[in-house]
């Protein structure tokens, strides 16, 4: 990928406080709750919002990505979590708080925001509310090194995990950019990756990644060890097409943006399915390309839904919420 100064196309856990009870299988889809989001550049519009994310205080954070038509906002827009617009920082650039095609976001049980950029080879840490901290990453294959870096998550002890997109592996720092460990390498085979995506962690120490190329889900260890798999090319219950995002909740179910089904799957710890929701369209609870999700601290539910240019928010999948709409304005362009 050639650097530029125009975005292009190409979610953290943390210390839960829910219940650790399991969802049954056959549990109902969660109830939709809100939405927002409208095409646009400005305070709480988006220009295809790509990755979402909730911090330890339930407030959310977008990647807002781009659209050629509409321009590049490159940017990490705040919301409340219930969708009230708090503030925005990046613009595109490659200075320290500028961004060349973010891709990523987090935030760790410390206050920290870490936002991955494709085309900028790099991390960069901020505040929560978007003060720069450090970066780290060049462009390269060796240990500390970025190649298309894509996704980022965080463990309860703030470690950092860095999926890379053209780099076929995932590389785990400290939070202060420190190298600790890689795994992964081009392939199918258990523990390889072709184009990994979306990274989550459990309270349990697993890592989960999504294997986009190979259409699956692989469980590892915090150090990098694999221990299972699940998922493969479909739309059938537990298959997947372009998968992209994933989360975890307080019980390690495992959430997935199904991006190119248009739905989120969700699956237990061990690959088990569970239930989903979503289909092609602009209703409620309906996603255009799902490519990013996150669970807050009570298991509520955020969807990127990026062609629709919205964030849409869900109950708990064990808690079913009072359904209402709030500031509902839909999408022009798909």
């Amino acid at each position: 990928m050639t650097p530029s100064h125009r975005c292009v196309r190409i979610a953290l856990p943390f210390l839960f406080l829910a219940s650790l009870l399991p969802v049954t299988v056959g549990a109902q889809p969660p109830v939709y709750i809100t939405q927002w989001g409208t095409p646009g550049s400005g305070n709480g519009e988006f220009n295809q919002p790509y990755r979402v994310a909730v911090d330890a205080t339930g407030d959310v954070y977008v990647v807002d990505w781009q659209r050629e038509s509409l321009g590049g906002n490159c940017r990490i827009q705040k919301f409340t979590n219930s969708g009230s617009y708090v503030m925005q920082w990046g613009s595109a650039g490659s200075g320290n708080g500028e961004f060349m095609n973010p891709s990523g976001v987090a935030a760790d049980a410390f206050g920290n925001v870490y936002v991955t950029e494709a085309a900028g080879f790099r991390l960069q840490k901020f505040t929560n509310t978007g003060t720069y901290l450090t970066q780290w990453g060049t462009p390269g294959s060796g240990p500390g090194q970025l190649d298309n870096p894509i996704y980022v998550a965080t463990d309860a002890g703030g470690n950092v995990y860095v999926s890379e997109l053209a780099g076929q592996r995932v590389q785990k720092f400290a939070g202060d950019g420190t190298y600790i460990t890689h795994w992964g390498s081009f392939g199918s085979g258990n523990g390889q990756f072709f184009s990994p995506d979306g990274v989550a962690t459990d309270l349990f120490g697993n890592v989960f990644v999504v294997d986009r190329g190979n259409n699956r889900v692989q469980k590892f260890t915090d150090t990098g060890t694999y221990l299972t798999q699940w998922g493969s090319l479909g739309s059938g219950n537990g298959e997947f097409m372009n998968p992209s995002g994933v989360a975890t909740d307080a019980a390690g179910n495992v959430y997935v943006a199904d991006s190119n089904n248009h739905r989120i799957q969700v699956f237990t710890g061990t690959g088990t399915y569970l239930e989903q929701w979503g289909s092609f369209g602009s209703g409620d609870g309906q996603f255009s390309y799902p490519y990013g999700v996150a669970v807050d601290a009570t298991g509520n539910i955020f969807v990127a839904d990026f062609d629709n240019f919205r964030i849409q928010k869900f109950g708990s999948l064990t808690t079913p919420v009072q359904s209402s709409t709030w500031g509902r304005i839909k999408s022009l362009y798909h």
